[in-house]
């Protein structure tokens, strides 16, 4: 096995834990925040302000930044994220959860709370949930599309959790549960350059 392969493998392993300690963090706030919608009959109203959230995440690199940032303090984003809920439509217990998490200094883990959340309601619901991975986000036109082709897949309802990745050279990453269905040219480029070296 030559060096860049080792490295790949160890980067991959890092972002594995590195992601299931996101996971364990973000696991009780998303299921409060998933038995608080349902107590006060709010669970589809939460889920829209999430997903609205979701995808200003994906499509803007500075708030996304600003939500990863060790720099400024838990109730300096608090504050932000409080004048800049207040311009949007964003359901209340949605603005006031996303203040606390901001006060525990928890936002780093956002992604992975509204994938959490998510996952709960569509449980709930009897569907299945699938992540989706894109180098630009997707139109809703695209995203009926994909949950449709999963549907007929699969034969149940699929609720969407959208990723951006700008280093995907094009097509897909579609993960449902521990199934990948993988379109994406960069996964396929990489398994001809591996292939390449077999030959060589």
């Amino acid at each position: 096995m030559d060096e860049e392969a080792g490295g790949n493998q160890e980067g991959d392993a890092a972002l594995a834990a590195q992601n299931s300690v996101l996971v364990q963090i973000a696991r009780p706030y998303a299921s409060a925040l998933f038995d608080l919608a349902e107590s006060e009959n709010q669970l589809a109203s939460v889920e829209t302000s999430l997903s609205d959230i979701s995808r200003l995440i994906g499509e803007s690199d500075d708030f996304a930044r600003f939500l990863r940032s060790p720099v400024i303090t838990g109730d300096a984003k608090a504050d932000a994220l409080g004048a800049l809920l207040a311009k949007a439509t964003t359901n209340s217990l949605v603005a006031n959860f996303l203040k606390l998490v901001a006060k525990n200094g928890r936002l780093f883990a956002l992604d992975q709370i509204i994938v959490g959340f998510r996952e709960l309601a569509a449980k709930a619901r009897g569907e299945v949930t699938a992540d989706v991975t894109s180098a630009t986000p997707l139109t809703g036109a695209q995203v009926a599309d994909l949950a449709e082709t999963l549907k007929a897949k699969i034969g149940k309802t699929v609720t969407l959790n959208q990723f951006v990745d700008s280093s995907l050279i094009g097509g897909l990453q579609v993960k449902v549960g521990s199934q990948m269905i993988d379109s994406s040219l960069k996964t396929k480029l990489a398994a001809m350059k591996i292939a390449m070296k077999e030959v060589g």
